[in-house]
């Protein structure tokens, strides 16, 4: 069977962690073609999960000002891949630090997902955090400085998911498997 191949790329823009190349491909049937791509160190995203006194499994989220839609959503913690060399579980574990102030005794990989194939190749790593305990936070920029920690059961975030007030597609998935990941382990 005949494949898809890349051919050559150029780099049209270099910014602080993206690059933008135009790309040219060749089709299995010889067809040639362009596609503006968006190469991406990736990103990382934990779902940190805690107890409370009655047993009910909670979530740590943040509500942040996101500049590319300009508004607020409600996600998981999460940061790109932007320390070279940096292993996936340790840039989770440096963003719950940073972002809302919990160290992990335990990450799970849930999965890697593919947030925006059509146009990049980013790939986010999305880890369970377990066994988390409180430390100072270290937030960096604007939007971290102004977000807001929440607190709230699983359920419910899991619940905010289907109803359309979780959108971001890393934390929606995360919350899904992160249920799932606790349903099975207490079956």
């Amino acid at each position: 069977m005949a494949e898809f191949r890349r051919l050559a790329e150029t780099e049209v823009h270099r910014g602080h962690i993206w690059r933008v190349v135009v790309a040219d491909f060749e089709a299995p049937d010889g067809t040639r073609f362009e596609r503006d791509v968006v190469r991406s160190p990736g990103a990382v995203a934990v779902v940190p999960v805690t107890f409370d006194n009655d047993g009910t499994a909670m979530v740590t989220l943040m509500r942040q000002y996101r500049a590319t839609l300009d508004r607020e959503l409600i996600e998981v913690p999460a940061g790109m891949r932007d320390v070279p060399g940096e292993p996936a579980e340790a840039t989770g574990r440096r963003e719950l630090v940073e972002e809302v102030g919990l160290e992990a005794a335990e990450m799970v990989l849930l999965t890697e997902m593919i947030p925006t194939p059509g146009m990049s190749d980013s790939v986010c790593a999305i880890y369970m955090a377990t066994g988390c305990t409180r430390v100072e936070r270290a937030v960096h920029g604007p939007e971290e400085q102004h977000s807001e920690v929440l607190e709230l059961p699983l359920d419910k975030a899991v619940a905010m998911v289907v109803q359309g007030e979780i959108t971001d597609a890393k934390s929606a998935l995360g919350l899904l498997l992160a249920e799932r990941r606790l349903y099975e382990l207490s079956s």
